[in-house]
């Protein structure tokens, strides 16, 4: 790919993040916000604020890049023709979104195939953005504009690891993930997306969950990536189609977790 491609894409995800912040904000923390139940049993909401949000990066990609592909949550799959593929959660963490919480978060994502190439998340409230991809590592904030650098090797012990649900996954994975958890010195639940944006600033070590989509996991791991971060399946190998994932400042934390997952779920 061309440096004029390169910065093409980076100012179209960036336009997208921009239309998505404009169209989600003003739904957020709004007193008459309503959820759908996208699930018969259990509770996956759905708010018009995900709506509008894709809908506005839908019609960005119709004008800048009509040639490409759309993967998004809500309004699913439109094929292209360049080979190249844009991920969308319009709102990862719908959950806290409902509740008012500002860890929910815009995620972006575009690349082929084989994986995420650039992304972003986007933290409108807060007016964050973690971009990662064609040389890029930054966030862009309250505190101006910075590099973004995953934190040093430490040892397992010293670490901190986040989940958004203590179940994580099946009953099997959630007793590796709490078998793990002992292992670490402090672990958060709930932070959605945010918690991979932590790990890309060098704020916290390890995100481990299942059960997640292409859409939940390609933003986030190509922010990680560029920022210096290692993101895989529990077995380390692709992820970016979703499933198990173990996002890592570092490879030698990241293999420090894997071992300790292998290990729990062999024993279980």
């Amino acid at each position: 790919m061309d440096k004029d491609t390169k910065q093409e894409l980076l100012r179209a995800a960036e336009a997208l993040a921009d239309a998505a912040r404009k169209a989600v904000l003003p739904y957020f923390r709004a007193d008459n916000l309503t959820a759908d139940n996208k699930l018969a049993e259990g509770f996956d909401p759905v708010t018009e604020g995900d709506r509008a949000a894709e809908r506005a990066m839908r019609e960005v990609l119709a004008r800048l890049r009509p040639q490409d592909a759309i993967h998004g949550e809500e309004f699913g799959r439109t094929t292209g023709e360049s080979g190249l593929t844009w991920v969308l959660d319009p709102i990862d963490g719908t959950r806290a979104f409902l509740s008012g919480t500002p860890t929910w978060g815009v995620l972006i994502a575009v690349g082929d195939d084989h994986g995420p190439q650039l992304g972003i998340i986007d933290q409108p409230y807060i007016g964050e953005r973690f971009i990662g991809g064609f040389g890029e590592a930054r966030v862009d904030g309250p505190h101006g504009s910075r590099p973004l650098k995953t934190c040093a090797p430490r040892d397992l012990s010293e670490a901190i690891l986040f989940t958004t649900f203590p179940e994580v996954g099946t009953a099997d994975e959630g007793r590796a993930f709490h078998k793990l958890s002992q292992q670490v010195k402090l672990t958060r639940y709930g932070m959605d997306c945010y918690a991979y944006a932590l790990v890309a600033a060098g704020q916290i070590d390890l995100v481990v969950e299942a059960g997640l989509q292409a859409y939940d996991i390609q933003g986030p791991m190509a922010v990680i990536e560029a920022a210096g971060g290692v993101v895989t399946n529990w077995e380390g190998g692709p992820v970016h189609q979703g499933g198990r994932a173990v996002a890592a400042a570092n490879p030698q934390i990241h293999a420090a977790a894997l071992q300790a997952l292998v290990q729990a779920e062999v024993a279980s």
